[in-house]
């Protein structure tokens, strides 16, 4: 492994849930702890990776215990959905939500030159004082956080599937060049 590899790694494993911890909170449901949203499978590592960034970028606040319990419906990995949320922390929050207000804005922009067919539709739902009670803020900071948090877990499930196949080929590959030298 790379330097940066085994720091990953190693932060990782310093920041994963146990089943443990996860078991003595009363916030989270005993369900999330059998052992099949334990398990690193090709198919519950990508959608935990998907429902971490989704969780992480849409909700500011209980992003563990949103993700865990997320993972029941899904089938989703829960350590690895717990550790995807710190892709918001002090240091990437101020950038995400920046950059998610600006294209919220450029969004409403080209929206409001169509006709307003977003303002329209979440008029409709009532969804903009959801969405606004959740972050605080108004309609471009929400829309942008929608936005990025949806092509963030998009591009995290097709990433980790991509990445766990590399991974898993590398290690077949090796298995069987020991198997010929034996």
């Amino acid at each position: 492994m790379s330097r940066l590899t085994s720091r990953i790694h190693a932060w990782g494993q310093r920041n994963m849930p146990t089943r443990e911890q996860m078991g003595r909170s009363r916030l989270i449901p005993k369900a999330v702890l059998r052992s099949e949203l334990w398990r690193f499978t090709r198919r519950s590592v990508p959608r935990a990776v998907a429902l971490g960034l989704l969780v992480g970028i849409l909700l500011p606040f209980a992003q563990i215990i949103f993700a865990a319990i997320l993972s029941l419906p899904i089938r989703a990995n829960v350590p690895i959905a717990a550790v995807t949320t710190f892709v918001t922390n002090p240091f990437t929050t101020p950038l995400i939500w920046a950059a998610s207000y600006q294209l919220g804005n450029m969004l409403l922009h080209i929206d409001n030159q169509a006709g307003g067919a977003l303002d329209r539709l979440f008029a409709l739902t009532d969804m903009w004082s959801a969405i606004e009670w959740l972050t605080s803020e108004g309609k471009s900071l929400a829309l942008g956080l929608i936005v990025v948090s949806l092509v963030s877990a998009a591009l995290g499930y097709i990433a980790s599937g991509v990445i766990w196949r590399w991974w898993v080929g590398t290690k077949r590959r090796t298995a069987q060049r020991r198997a010929r030298a034996r």
